[in-house]
């Protein structure tokens, strides 16, 4: 099982606690069953957290028109929407919650360039919350694709989450699929696109990140 960079400094510091731990309570002779105790419980931590930072390998399916899942999860919403923050006009907004189980890479949902990029802080409301994608802290990420089309993407941590990383910089080119960022314990990821866009899945729908299609663009008349 591949580990993500990110989950690297968890893991060895809960590995790091149950050497310690367990190794002084050996040493000092303390009682059987609490050195054990004290051993494996920050090596059940360290499990948790290499299951949770693990990394599969993907077969990207999107391109500059085919818009793929930014991360795996379930499909909470599918609505049009005021986009107040790049767009300020009506976009469709297609949302996928990930659990405290799910893979939590995120990936770009579409080949394009970064034209807007920034990061919020913020709060740490429920991910399923309405006012999470304005209120809790997140990042911003804008693709221009090969046509002039844009779409945005957007990270949103969610009641459990503490840290959002990006890896989007302006002007940065990347393809769909590749990795964009991690959210670490439980979260949303936001794309919003040209009203028009053809969506390829429903509300309840689970989505495996870079590979499932849940839209496509119009392509425009010079493509």
């Amino acid at each position: 099982m591949n580990i993500h960079k990110e989950g690297a400094p968890i893991i060895t510091i809960s590995l790091v606690f149950a050497l310690i731990l367990g190794g002084s309570s050996f040493y000092f002779g303390a009682h059987p069953v609490l050195c054990w105790i004290l051993t494996l419980i920050p090596v059940g931590f360290a499990v948790f957290f290499m299951c949770f930072f693990r990394n599969p390998k993907r077969t990207p399916a999107g391109d500059a028109h085919r818009i793929t899942a930014p991360a795996d999860g379930t499909v909470v919403i599918i609505q049009e929407v005021e986009e107040p923050e790049y767009f300020h006009d009506r976009r469709l907004q297609i949302s996928v919650f990930m659990s405290f189980f799910n893979v939590h890479v995120n990936w770009a949902p579409v080949t394009g360039i970064i034209s807007f990029f920034r990061y919020h802080r913020g709060n740490y409301l429920a991910a399923w919350h309405p006012k999470s994608s304005t209120k809790n802290e997140r990042t911003t990420v804008v693709f221009r694709n090969e046509d002039g089309t844009e779409v945005l993407c957007r990270q949103i941590a969610g009641l459990f989450a503490r840290r959002v990383v990006c890896y989007a910089e302006y002007e940065k080119p990347f393809k769909a699929g590749e990795q964009i960022g991690f959210i670490k314990f439980g979260s949303r990821a936001d794309v919003f696109l040209p009203l028009g866009s053809e969506v390829k899945v429903k509300i309840g729908d689970k989505v495996t990140g870079a590979e499932t299609v849940i839209a496509e663009l119009k392509k425009t008349n010079n493509q």
